[in-house]
């Protein structure tokens, strides 16, 4: 069994600091999350940015300046931007994480109801962007709500679009989409390319059982307050804490950890592409 890639989602676009004063939210916040959570076994970061008022931004100079101050505490951890909608539609702001080069980008085929908004992504704009994860040579993790978005994936790489193994983020339990079940799981695991990687982000409640299954079934595992503000027992959880719950659990079945250049090699991300947005965050 492949070595377990942890990927925490630190921050998102819902939750506050109201809800649970451990999340991170400015840049400061966000890179020394990253130093502590890469400290107890955390090899992937997946990033959003926020402004001053909270609110989910995709202003370059934001990204940036979180990505600078990632990598001047956490130089070897593996940063994936977030294109996610709820911090705008508009399609050339939506690509910008991704035309900063770094290693990987969240990247959702499809559209779906999500608490009080539709999280739209049209066919036009999962072309366009696909495009752009060609054109850059960004690894794209594809974010997965409901079955639909898996084919969706396959025609794109039908197309040319991907020539590499993919990677999939199958995202359950999320309000209006997928329930948070082994049984969900299970079905869309199996309906991925035999070459393809995978990891789970249970959201709430299902984050940690879902964890648990995938260290058995051989997936990998996200975790972070963007899915889940608690732990098991009801107390507000940390991203650190999320971590170790999941060093334990997977210490407990027998499966390592993977390092951040073993989870690189595992993903297929290209060698040379470790410190390319270095160059664009300057």
């Amino acid at each position: 069994m492949e070595k377990l890639i942890i990927t925490v989602a630190l921050t998102g676009n819902v939750p506050t600091k109201k809800n649970n004063a451990n999340l991170p939210v400015t840049p400061e916040e966000i890179a020394l999350d990253v130093k502590a959570c890469a400290d107890a076994g955390a090899s992937l970061f997946h990033v959003h940015a926020r402004d001053s008022e909270e609110k989910p931004s995709l202003d370059q100079s934001i990204f940036k300046k979180i990505v600078r101050n990632i990598k001047k505490v956490a130089p070897d951890v593996i940063i994936q931007l977030s294109t996610g909608a709820r911090a705008g539609k508009d399609w050339e702001n939506r690509a910008t994480p991704v035309r900063l080069l770094p290693e990987m980008a969240s990247f959702t085929t499809g559209s779906n109801n999500l608490p009080g908004i539709v999280y739209e992504n049209s066919p036009q704009f999962i072309e366009f962007l696909a495009g752009v994860f060609m054109a850059t040579g960004v690894k794209p993790e594809i974010e997965i709500f409901e079955t639909g978005m898996i084919n969706n994936a396959l025609h794109l790489k039908k197309k040319g679009f991907f020539d590499f193994p993919l990677h999939f983020d199958f995202v359950l339990g999320a309000p209006g989409s997928m329930p948070g079940t082994v049984k969900n799981l299970l079905f869309l695991s199996e309906g991925i390319p035999s070459d393809s990687t995978w990891t789970v982000a249970g959201i709430g409640r299902a984050e940690i059982p879902l964890a648990t299954a995938a260290i058995v079934m051989g997936g990998h595992v996200r975790i972070g307050l963007e899915d889940n503000l608690y732990m098991p027992d009801e107390s507000l959880a940390s991203n650190v804490k999320l971590v170790e719950k999941i060093m334990t659990i997977a210490k407990e079945v027998g499966r390592e950890v993977a390092s951040p250049d073993e989870a690189r090699s595992i993903l297929g991300i290209l060698p040379g592409n470790k410190n390319r947005i270095l160059e664009t965050i300057h």
